[in-house]
């Protein structure tokens, strides 16, 4: 039976691979590297340099694929990305069946880790229940862009007794800071969710192209720094043609116990 690991990456530098996921890119015959447009070349250029630096394999072979699109959101944000995977899910099915034989092994180079804010899983998971290629799954985790900004801000996540929350951008936006989380990470945020808060004494630790060289850190009260870090993000965004950010939020003058 076809075998694929799904491989994490970490999130942005090369030195982020794992032992395991250097040794899982070097069973597989066939890695797999999603292509999402010129605007975003970089993020296929991460992965074809860790190939070149880390692949030994001479029997592998690289297969790169297009990856659509997703349509601007509609009055339902779910059916949208629903419409989005299931077109993944065939470009997926089409990959596996023609490019891996049947007791071949394949892998997907996968942004941060797996099992975080992707969607690989579920598609595949999508492509198991079509009947029409089978294959078994095994999941290789990778330093998350979580870590990377604890790391980059020298600062442990979580106060002593509290809670911490991950949650969107989009989240955050409709819900706003929930009242029992003391320490919040905000993932897939495009439009600056923090600036919809009411409470600016909240402390943000924000950053861009966290493990990179492009890396961008800044943190402070969100009323000091929120248009700031708004500002910093649409410059780099231009420059670069893409963004990937996150950051933590905490309320002010809550006591560790």
């Amino acid at each position: 039976m076809r075998k694929l690991l799904v491989i994490g990456i970490g999130a942005g530098n090369p030195e982020h691979m794992t032992v395991q996921a250097i040794n899982g890119l070097n069973r597989a015959d066939v890695l797999f590297i999603p292509d999402k447009g010129a605007r975003k070349s970089d993020l296929a250029g991460l992965r074809r340099h860790i190939c070149d630096r880390f692949v030994t394999n001479p029997q592998s072979r690289r297969v790169e694929f297009d990856v659509p699109v997703r349509a601007e959101p509609s009055s339902s944000y779910r059916a949208t990305v629903d419409d989005w995977h299931e077109a993944i899910a065939s470009i997926y099915e089409g990959l596996i069946r023609d490019e891996l034989a049947e007791d071949g092994c394949g892998a997907f180079l996968i942004w941060g880790d797996p099992s975080l804010y992707d969607s690989a899983l579920r598609i595949l998971e999508r492509v198991r229940q079509r009947g029409n290629v089978a294959f078994e799954l095994e999941i290789i985790p990778g330093i998350t862009a979580i870590q990377a900004l604890a790391a980059a801000h020298a600062t442990a996540l979580n106060r002593i007794g509290d809670s911490i929350l991950v949650t969107t951008g989009r989240r955050l936006s409709e819900e706003g800071l929930p009242a029992n989380a003391g320490s919040t990470v905000v993932m897939l945020d495009g439009k600056c969710a923090f600036n919809t808060l009411a409470d600016r004494d909240v402390f943000i630790q924000w950053g861009a192209y966290l493990g990179t060289e492009d890396e961008i850190i800044l943190s402070g009260r969100l009323g000091d720094v929120g248009a700031e870090i708004e500002k910093i993000r649409e410059e780099a965004r231009r420059r670069k043609g893409w963004i990937m950010d996150t950051y933590l939020l905490r309320k002010p003058d809550e006591p560790e116990e």
